[in-house]
């Protein structure tokens, strides 16, 4: 009795086959796989029978055993680092969303921090043969690119460049320019930029085009830089930007985390008031930059249109496997709150 009922609940965790489908329908087993492949030859009488027996069942075809069959199998690998904080979540929804509207399965490699982490991703990924690889910004290992090339796989790159594959990005360089000149045409001169030690892309870019803009404007630039590009490293940055006899009276902070972290930190050890005595810019636009507590001006990154925009590259990719790489290159509107100051001109 014992052996009996074990087996049962065995027997009901197993999911439905093609074959009870086509003994409940009467059909062949193969009558059930043209059945719901598209194109395929059935008769409209016979697939009714059939779509209805496998609703009756609960079946759902074993897209992962066609795939394999198929020598196609529509996962998507999406590379990243830290995947939970700031902007990155939010790119991370908007492409899961829009590869599997696309009918793509994504698949998320965290490539974590230690070697082992790496190499177990890397495993992961490439073990399952998926047909793109999606890298985001950050600083995943060079070696996800080579492997990738040596195998045959779309890649795309987001936030970065890579020679030889489709990227997407926004001009980095041009919104530093653009957050000194703002803060210089309010009357700052004296600048400061929060960064990170991680040195990525983004980082390096948006920190030279600030500062080269600062520098030849004849305003004085100061840099601080956390040891990673989020909340803590906000904190970090600001304790060094706001710890010499001299401080910054205009910060435009590497990305919204960062400027969170700087402001509190300016509000519990300054008695500095913002934006009547520091402006603040950050740079990506995630929903916690319109909360009452930060009110942040900021540069716009939608993460939806990143997304959308990848989509496309892998779509155009596949259907021209040799053409040459595509490099898109997004806007960055800035989106003005209260985090700055209004020029004297305008508020008087």
């Amino acid at each position: 009795m014992g052996s009996k009922s074990k087996k049962s609940s065995k027997d009901d965790k197993q999911y439905v086959s093609a074959l009870q489908v086509a003994k409940r329908a009467g059909v062949s087993r193969s009558a059930v796989s043209r059945a719901f492949t598209p194109g395929a030859s059935v008769s409209a009488k016979k697939r009714e029978k059939i779509m209805e027996a496998a609703e009756a069942l609960g079946y759902q075809v074993n897209d992962l055993a066609r795939g394999l069959l198929a020598r196609k199998s529509r996962l998507v690998g999406l590379v990243v680092s830290n995947p939970e904080l700031g902007y990155r979540s939010h790119l991370m929804a908007a492409l899961t969303k829009a590869l599997i509207h696309r009918g793509s399965v994504p698949i998320v490699i965290n490539t974590g921090s230690t070697e082992e982490e790496l190499v177990a991703a890397q495993k992961t990924l490439f073990g399952y043969r998926a047909e793109a690889t999606i890298i985001l910004s950050g600083s995943p290992p060079s070696s996800f690119v080579d492997l990738a090339r040596r195998n045959g796989q779309p890649l795309i790159v987001l936030g970065r460049s890579e020679t030889g594959a489709d990227d997407v990005n926004v001009d980095d360089e041009g919104a530093g320019r653009e957050a000194a000149r703002f803060f210089l045409g309010r009357g700052a001169k004296r600048l400061g930029f929060a960064g990170a030690l991680s040195r990525t892309p983004t980082t390096v870019e948006r920190e030279y085009g600030f500062r080269h803009e600062a520098e030849s404007q004849g305003a004085i630039c100061m840099i601080g830089n956390g040891s990673n590009s989020n909340y803590a490293g906000g904190q970090e940055a600001a304790q060094q930007l706001f710890s010499g006899a001299q401080w910054p009276q205009a910060v435009f902070c590497v990305n919204d985390l960062v400027a969170f972290g700087l402001m509190d930190y300016v509000r519990r050890h300054t008695k500095l008031s913002i934006p009547e005595d520091l402006s603040i810019i950050g740079f990506d636009d995630i929903p916690e930059a319109a909360w009452d507590a930060y009110n942040l001006t900021t540069f716009k990154q939608d993460a939806s249109v990143m997304a959308a925009h990848a989509v496309a590259l892998l779509d155009r990719r596949e259907a021209d496997p040799d053409h040459p790489p595509v490099h898109e290159r997004l806007n960055t509107p800035l989106i003005q709150r209260g985090s700055t100051r209004v020029p004297a001109v305008l508020s008087s």
